[in-house]
């Protein structure tokens, strides 16, 4: 196993807990799914938030998911005049097969952020 960062990204349509805790947990599953991991594989994960987003924690909806012993940390974006609003952020630091290629999940507005991936959505 190696250890590896996976990156991520959505967006939501409202600065409301319900909506940040759905649009977080649609990542964290999509990027668990996508890389087949489980909690046992995560070391540790990192959301970070655009300053219109402050209604709830992301990580609240991680732990909704059954990662309770994950180390899990929130913080802002740095707001960048012109930037894509209402973006939830996340990288994921886990143990994976070094042959298989991560898989980084960017999903709705968010996927403008790296249209390099694009091809893999």
């Amino acid at each position: 196993m190696k250890l590896r960062a996976l990156r991520g990204a959505t967006t939501v349509a409202e600065n409301d807990a319900d909506a940040i805790l759905d649009g977080t947990e649609e990542l964290v599953r999509e990027v668990m799914e996508r890389n087949d991991l489980h909690p046992d594989d995560m070391v540790s994960c990192i959301f970070t938030c655009t300053n219109d987003l402050d209604a709830e924690f992301p990580a609240v909806a991680a732990r909704r998911l059954g990662l309770s012993t994950v180390p899990l940390l929130c913080a802002r974006e740095i707001d960048v005049p012109g930037a894509l609003p209402r973006v939830i952020r996340l990288m994921l630091h886990c143990y994976a097969d070094p042959e298989v290629e991560a898989q980084h999940v960017y999903l709705r507005e968010a996927r403008t952020l790296r249209r390099d991936l694009e091809a893999a959505q």
